[in-house]
């Protein structure tokens, strides 16, 4: 189960969604790719074991020619997933 768990929000050229989001997916810790409307063109989640990971993870995604800015949250406390309620942490 990884650790660490954080989305990281791409604008990307014009007309390179789709590409983007087929290349990110082909990457390692990548749980979900998707298209979106507003500020930001993709969002990704990103699930790792540890900070080194997600260094990893986030370079290789603004290595990608078609994205032109990106920004990461972690996650600090999760609550909900897939339809389930989690208590992470304590306190």
């Amino acid at each position: 189960m990884a650790k660490i768990k954080a989305y990281v929000m791409c604008k990307v050229s014009s007309g390179s969604e789709r590409e983007v989001c087929k290349t990110i997916a082909e990457y390692p810790f990548i749980a979900d790719v998707n298209i979106i409307y507003g500020e930001y063109d993709i969002i990704t989640k990103i699930q790792v074991e540890n900070l080194q990971q997600l260094d990893y993870i986030i370079d290789k995604v603004r290595m990608i020619p078609s994205v032109t800015f990106t920004s990461t949250v972690i996650v600090g406390r999760e609550f909900k997933e897939q339809g389930k309620m989690v208590i992470a942490g304590s306190g």
